[in-house]
């Protein structure tokens, strides 16, 4: 229905001196006036009801919203109740600049002598981008305020608390009293959530839409608001929503106790969009460097689209350390982030024996583009490349995968296909491969590529390709490169470029299928090669100094070289069924798939592109003649001087069983793998003038446990015998009084995973996961796990895994085992010796639904003695983390103490310690 402002029925009657002498005519309507005044039209008069909101704490003076209805006396008389569902519309004053909307469960009353609108049970009032829904609604027209409030039950509990809400701002408190006017409010009691932080606030003063003044309230980011583990008390304070929390003394309380954590002014970030600003350092001491400010600096939030931090360290022994972060990111383009580390390392004093001084660095690029960014092209870097002896030195991180890696790689590549007939490919790649033992550097800048699809010039226009003809095809490959092979003193100097070696390589593969006997698979190749050079070598024999001198020929230079292949292969399957009649065997059949093939290579000799020089003595006599070809140094290689003319043999095999399946309800038997392979290969070489066979290589796997254990085995064994001097002869170990085989060498490897049914892994960081991985480390945490004091992602808070409600923390432990053994096994000249023998293990077991507890290490049972150990618990305190890590033992022994607040947003209130490793010169 229209809403209108209820009015009173007058009937209004000029009073004049009337000629008439009947009295109680008179008398009769005066009376009716006297009535028609205190009267209003269409009411039912309804029982008073009492609403009397909680009171506030004896500190702050009583509500300005209570509410007492028997003040009004019986000027009060309620409408009649109307339909919840109706909402009305009223324009009173001149105040109102829009459309107020209400509506209430039992009943709506307006006072018109008090000029005051009543909602009651259900209250709900919408006014411009307000809206505010309570058990009981107030609006005063004369002072042009709302007040919301409670009501309370007949057993006395107060319910419907108000909820006011203004644009994206929400807040719950126990009542309110707003202002249209000045738009300003007092919340008593309110409890409001700012960008994952929450705030209860005794008083709060609403100035305007970004402004708000409270006192003594609670900031805190626990989720239980009842009971908080923790807050921190702000007796008087500013907040500016989605923006900052500005108070003055401020201390923190655990479980409502007060500790002497606090400061006399405090500043809390709440802003939801990335902010530029100050990045707090972590203070430490450490025996070698001595004080220090770790960590400290600025974050620039540049756009929308990337950032970047800049960090910086400094230690009162004067190293000090640098750190550039930026990540960047367009939805569906392409993601990413750049890393840049350097720290200038002193170790001990000037003048003492132990005094060093180094400076290490590391750059990180990782890149990935979205696939629906660009079909036809497509760029992606992994870029990890320094110092060798960054992840062992550096003071600012540690990263156990990273350290006992010895690899360190990159690659940022760029490819692009032009569709059409034939399709052309384009590539250009930067690859760079660095040993931190060695220090050794290969890098290839770049290597380009292209090739040119398949062409079938015989095959039918329509129809599939039948015959040796109509499968002939060929294709064009080139692929260019530039290397460089250089060391960490040399990286990136002038030094590094003057050995580089470059070339192209150009191939034209020619080749066709097709099938023979039915049953046969033969395919048949040639392959011509043609390779260009930029560096070639001179060699001839100084008499005089009596050595032999490589002299550098720079200039374009060429060899082409061709082979020719063939193969042919099938595939064989046996089937062995035990089911007989009338009986149900666990084991019903095993299948044995078996693909033997034979391969013939010819490749020639192409000794025209090869020379002498002689040998002479003093005497002028001939010693030798050596011979050499110019393409020695090439980056492709040279081509062969002697003639190949071999045949391969190779058989794989594979063994599955269908066993009885132990669910009773299954239709079909279960499969399961026996043999994933067993693979057998040799060659026979028809131009070598002895020793013509190669040993038989062996190679399998298997899986065991429902695929929770991988099984991989390997041996090399050898036909031919040995001499006194263990080495190899031309002839057979078994006429040699041996067996037919002689084993040369063998490796055995198993991975075992187990956990129980209701643990996936433990509380795993995939930020240390994806950290490991991006420097090159594993997936696993079978090293241990990777910590980054300077990256507070490392404990930002997780997600909270769904918990079986139970009262007691049964039998159903959460737990899991990793298990890696490998072994090898050397006999090349009768040795026969194990060269490594080792077991790994890592496990995670949760001993109560917060208390997690992780272990790595392993077992050398060649060297007896345990490897790489790492011990760790983790306890969850709710809206905090704790965590001690600790290297026992070994050149890395160290610990790690962590405690702090898992939000983003107060990751600086936090407590770490720890022990760096001893410095190794």
């Amino acid at each position: 229905m229209a809403i209108q402002k209820p009015s009173h029925t007058f009937t209004k009657i000029h009073l004049k001196a009337l000629r008439t002498n009947i009295f109680q005519i008179l008398f009769a309507l005066s009376f009716t006036v006297f009535i028609n005044t205190f009267c209003f039209s269409q009411d039912i008069p309804k029982p008073i009801i009492e609403v009397q909101p909680e009171k506030v704490q004896d500190s702050i003076q009583k509500d300005s919203t209570q509410i007492d209805l028997n003040s009004i006396g019986e000027a009060i008389i309620p409408e009649k109740i109307q339909d919840s569902a109706l909402q009305d519309s009223i324009r009173p004053k001149e105040f109102l600049t829009d459309i107020v909307k209400y509506s209430a469960t039992d009943y709506t009353s307006f006072n018109q002598r008090e000029q005051k609108l009543y909602l009651y049970n259900n209250a709900h009032i919408t006014y411009e981008d307000m809206d505010i829904t309570a058990g009981i609604i107030v609006i005063d027209y004369n002072k042009n305020e709302v007040y919301a409030g409670r009501i309370k039950d007949s057993l006395g509990i107060y319910s419907q608390n108000p909820v006011f809400k203004q644009g994206v701002d929400v807040i719950e408190p126990d009542s309110i009293r707003f202002n249209f006017d000045t738009e300003k409010a007092l919340i008593f009691n309110s409890r409001t959530e700012q960008s994952g932080g929450f705030i209860d606030a005794e008083l709060t003063k609403k100035m305007n839409d970004s402004v708000y003044f409270i006192r003594n309230a609670k900031f805190t980011t626990s989720k239980d608001r009842e009971d908080p583990e923790y807050y921190f008390l702000l007796r008087k304070a500013k907040v500016v929503p989605d923006e900052k929390v500005a108070t003055g003394l401020t201390n923190l309380f655990i479980y409502d106790v007060p500790t002497p954590i606090g400061l006399p002014f405090a500043y809390f970030p709440l802003t939801k969009k990335q902010t530029s600003g100050v990045i707090m350092p972590t203070f430490g001491e450490e025996n070698q460097r001595g004080y220090f400010l770790q960590n400290g600096g600025y974050y620039f939030a540049i756009s929308d689209y990337f950032d970047l931090a800049v960090l910086g360290d400094y230690y009162t022994n004067g190293s000090y350390g640098l750190r550039m972060e930026s990540a960047y990111a367009q939805r569906y383009k392409f993601r990413g982030n750049v890393g840049f580390r350097f720290e200038s390392i002193i170790n001990s004093e000037k003048g003492f024996p132990d005094y060093s001084k180094s400076t290490i660095y590391n750059i990180r690029w990782s890149h990935s583009q979205d696939g629906k960014a660009s079909p036809n092209s497509r760029f992606s870097a992994s870029v990890n490349l320094g110092s060798s002896k960054y992840y062992k030195n550096s003071a600012n991180q540690i990263n156990t995968n990273n350290f006992l890696n010895n690899t360190l790689s990159s690659s940022v590549s760029y490819s692009k296909t032009f569709q059409g007939e034939p399709q052309v490919n384009l590539s250009a790649t930067a690859t760079h491969s660095q040993n931190t033992n060695t220090e050794q550097i290969n890098m290839t800048l770049p290597t380009l590529q292209g090739s040119v699809a398949r062409i079938f010039p015989f095959a039918p226009k329509v129809g599939t390709k039948k015959g040796i003809i109509q499968n002939v095809n060929f294709q064009y490959n080139l692929r260019a490169e530039n290397r460089i092979q250089t060391t960490d003193s040399l990286f990136f100097k002038k030094e590094m470029f003057d050995e580089a070696k470059a070339g192209v390589q150009h191939s034209i593969p020619l080749t066709t299928n097709f099938k023979l006997f039915k049953y046969f698979s033969m395919s048949a190749s040639t392959n011509f090669e043609e390779v260009w050079t930029f560096k070639t070598i001179n060699k001839y024999y100084d008499s005089v100094n009596e050595e032999i001198i490589e002299e550098t020929i720079n200039g374009f230079d060429s060899y082409r070289t061709y082979n020719f292949s063939t193969s042919l292969g099938t595939t064989i399957y046996g089937m062995f069924n035990f089911e007989k009649e009338g009986q149900d065997k666990k084991i019903k059949a095993i299948r044995h798939v078996m693909r033997p093939s034979i391969s013939y290579n010819i490749n020639p000799a192409f000794d025209n592109y090869y020379d002498t020089f002689e040998v002479i003595d003093a005497n002028g006599t001939t010693i030798r003649e050596e011979e050499y070809t110019r393409f020695e140094d090439a980056i492709f290689g040279a081509p062969g001087n002697r003639f190949s003319s071999s045949m391969g043999i190779s058989v794989s095999n594979n063994l599955e069983a269908k066993v009885k399946d132990k669910d009773s309800t299954a239709t079909e038997p279960k499969k399961i793998i026996l043999l994933n392979n067993l693979n057998f290969s040799t060659a026979y070489n028809f131009a070598a003038d002895s020793l013509k066979w190669s040993p038989v290589r062996l190679s399998g796997g298997t899986q065991f446990f429902d695929k929770k254990m991988s099984v991989n085995f390997g041996a090399t064994l050898d036909p031919y015998a040995l001499d006194n001097n263990n080495s190899r002869i031309n002839t057979f170990n078994i006429n040699n009084g041996g067996s037919l085989f002689r084993l040369t060498s063998a490796n055995l490897t198993m991975n075992y995973s187990i956990s129980s049914k209701e643990f996936s892994g433990g509380k795993e960081n995939e930020r240390s996961k994806e950290e490991s991985l991006q420097s090159g480390g594993r997936d696993d945490d079978m090293f241990g796990r990777s910590e980054d004091f300077s990256d507070p992602r490392f404990y930002e808070d997780e997600e909270e895994k769904e918990e079986d409600k139970s009262e007691f923390y049964n039998y159903k432990i959460p737990w899991s085992l990793r298990l890696a053994y490998t072994i090898n096994y050397s006999n090349q000249r009768r040795e026969s010796s194990i060269s490594s023998n080792s077991l790994m293990f890592s496990g995670d077991i949760e001993l109560s639904p917060r208390w997690s507890v992780n272990a790595s290490s392993g077992y050398d049972f060649k060297n007896n003695g345990f490897t790489y150990t790492s011990l760790g618990f983790e306890r969850d305190l709710l809206s905090w983390r704790m965590s001690f890590n600790w290297v026992p033992f070994s050149s890395r022994s160290s610990w790690y103490f962590f405690i702090g607040i898992k939000s983003g947003i107060l990751s600086d209130i936090k407590y770490d310690q720890r022990r760096r490793p001893d410095v190794q010169l």
